[in-house]
């Protein structure tokens, strides 16, 4: 699946926890609809310190992810080894924010580390209704 950007409405809401969960990590799995990051999915079990965060990919359901997204509590947004080594098991896009958590304070990645360009698209995210 080809990724051409995430929805402005996903970013907002990532920044929003990582934010909210400052000065500890978030972590979670991107999701797409149509090419488009639409979601987050935040598996049970994953840890969260101001140290890192730790996703329990075991937990994962039957489901593809395109990548992954955490925050780090400092405005250093550079992929650690430890990120990398994640990067390679979750997907292509590898978003990661730092402080102070606004639209000028992350950068996505490929799976090797090296910045890719996500541009933020403005789209209608539909209502999703929990049966």
């Amino acid at each position: 699946m080809r990724i051409i950007g995430i929805a402005r409405e996903a970013l907002e809401f990532i920044l929003g926890v990582s934010r909210s969960t400052a000065p500890n990590e978030f972590a979670g799995l991107l999701q797409e609809t149509d090419g488009v990051i639409t979601d987050i999915m935040i598996l049970p079990g994953t840890e969260s310190s101001n140290r890192n965060a730790v996703i329990k990919l075991f937990m994962m359901p039957n489901i593809k992810s395109v990548g992954s997204v955490h925050s780090h509590p400092t405005s250093n947004v550079t992929p650690s080894k430890a990120d990398i080594r994640l990067f390679g098991k979750t997907g292509s896009h590898h978003i990661i924010v730092g402080a102070p958590y606004d639209k000028n304070s992350w950068k996505c990645y490929n799976s090797d580390g090296n910045v890719q360009n996500l541009p933020v698209l403005d789209i209608e995210l539909d209502d999703v209704e929990i049966l």
